[in-house]
């Protein structure tokens, strides 16, 4: 329980990091943007966290997004709502087609 909660302490800024793990954190940190086309989500329903606007992640993507807000759905999508997250992959395959 305590690896939880301090991972969700570090993850809203609370508290540093484990310092063994900082180069890692620098690597995730420069990640370059998503080019591929991408369907994000965010539960409505959410308990973690809010919904984010899709300007909040926007800088993150150079290629084609839709962001989607999904009512009734909380913090893990794909097990919420299999249907919606499937259509979404179907959607995206397609797309490429």
């Amino acid at each position: 329980m305590d690896v939880v909660i301090h991972s969700y302490r570090h993850r809203f800024g609370l508290v540093p990091g484990d310092p063994a793990y900082a180069d890692i954190e620098r690597a995730l940190a420069d990640q370059p943007a998503i080019t591929v086309p991408a369907i994000t989500f965010d539960g409505a329903d959410d308990g973690v966290r809010p919904p984010a606007d899709a300007a909040a992640h926007a800088h993150c993507f150079s290629g084609p997004r839709s962001h989607r807000v999904v009512p009734g759905a909380g913090h893990n999508l794909p097990q919420e709502k299999p249907a919606v997250f499937a259509g979404a992959v179907l959607e995206l395959t397609r797309s490429r087609s």
